[in-house]
């Protein structure tokens, strides 16, 4: 009786492009799961960058950047941040202005910023340049204390006004029936390619805004939060609306930019339907793998029926030959996945258009769950694939095959 070795017929060849299919998909799964994550992550970054995880402002907000002031309280920002969860407090105001230089006039944002503020976000996306030197302020009933003229822009609003680091940077804000100007510095240019905000927000000292508001030193447009974990986002902010006094509200990042977040929800379908796709495409592979490996062997299986084996050990026997390929095919795929991630992550190869996609490269995020969590899904979804073509080896008949031969 001839012997069908693993290298001939069909079996050899199919065996190995089943290990490669799955290879293939377990690669395709971590790189679409890596990369999806990695550009959601992105994303919210920079959003929270510019506007933190929650704010807190007057309950009378008309809606524009004209803000209502609030009273620091020291009382109830010691309560905030005692809350579960929260990892960070600080203050903001806002102010609308316009830009004159000797060939253009831009409208802008003007953010006053404590200093306090989290600038981790704006020194990673620093061009040139330092960030804004700011000082606490005293804090009293008196106007507001002298104030840094400092000032951040991005690498949009500089390319438009033809600005450099160095370069005085004449403003004009609206307040009642006139206007007041103010002439900054630029310290610093940034870049985070996210368009909304780059075209439009400068980074300076709050004491600006209190001043050109007429606030006093105790007075800010808002608190900005920030929490340690994204996704106990709501959980936190329910907690801490509970401590707010009747005249101000709190809005979450994702109230304050729902299009975008939904946006980004909904890439997780994509991400559903890219692993529903990769392991059937891995589970039909082994499943023909293992066909062909029952049909070449039909004539082993009747024989060692017919000296006693079970259709359970004979079962076995295949079982754990499918399996050290579909582990061998995981094997690799992880670690052609790896590789390419940590390439990606290391020297970023792919790039991407800033204008389009808000970032200049492909983001990866390398999370060791998330390859464990595919390792055996795909491991599972195949070996119970499996049990289908299995359980053909009952239905060989020993006296048939003997025969046949």
């Amino acid at each position: 009786m001839p012997r069908s070795k693993d290298g001939g017929g069909f079996s050899g060849p199919l065996s190995a492009i089943a290990v490669a299919s799955i290879a293939l998909g377990v690669v395709v799964m971590v790189m679409a799961v890596s990369i999806l994550h990695g550009f959601q992550g992105e994303i919210t970054g920079k959003v929270v960058g510019f506007g933190s995880h929650m704010t807190v402002t007057s309950f009378t907000a008309n809606g524009n950047y004209q803000e209502n002031p609030i009273s620091k309280d020291s009382a109830l920002t010691a309560s905030i941040l005692r809350v579960p969860g929260v990892h960070h407090l600080q203050y903001y105001a806002t102010k609308g202005g316009m830009v004159k230089t000797g060939e253009q006039i831009y409208g802008i944002l003007f953010r006053g910023v404590s200093a306090n503020y989290d600038t981790t976000f704006f020194a990673q996306s620093l061009l040139e340049g330092r960030l804004p030197k700011l000082t606490e302020s005293s804090g009293d009933s008196s106007v507001a204390d002298k104030p840094s003229n400092d000032v951040l822009i991005s690498s949009t609003i500089a390319s438009r006004l033809k600005l450099k680091t160095g370069d005085k940077m004449r403003t004009y804000f609206w307040q009642g029936e006139g206007y007041r100007s103010r002439a900054f510095t630029v310290c610093g240019i940034y870049n985070t390619d996210l368009t909304e905000f780059d075209e439009n927000y400068v980074l300076g000292d709050l004491r600006q805004v209190q001043r050109l508001n007429e606030w006093d030193g105790a007075e800010v447009g808002g608190y900005e939060i920030l929490v340690d974990d994204f996704d106990r986002l709501n959980a936190v902010a329910r907690e801490v609306t509970s401590l707010l006094p009747y005249h101000l509200t709190l809005h979450t990042i994702t109230e304050t930019h729902p299009a975008l977040f939904s946006w980004l929800d909904l890439l997780n379908s994509n991400i559903t339907l890219i692993l529903t796709i990769m392991c059937l495409v891995s589970a039909i592979a082994i499943i023909s793998a293992l066909l062909i490996m029952i049909f070449e062997k039909r004539t082993t299986i009747g024989l060692l029926k017919a000296l006693g084996a079970t259709n359970r050990s004979v079962r076995r026997i295949f079982m754990m030959k499918a399996s050290h390929l579909i582990l061998r095919g995981i094997l690799i795929g992880d670690a052609i996945a790896l590789a390419l991630c940590l390439i990606q992550s290391k020297w970023q190869v792919l790039t991407l258009d800033p204008e389009s996609y808000s970032m200049s490269h492909v983001p990866v995020d390398l999370d060791p769950w998330m390859f464990a969590a595919i390792t055996a899904g795909t491991l599972g979804i195949c070996i119970a694939a499996l049990l289908l073509p299995a359980a053909s080896i009952a239905k060989i008949s020993p006296a048939k095959t003997i025969k046949s031969e």
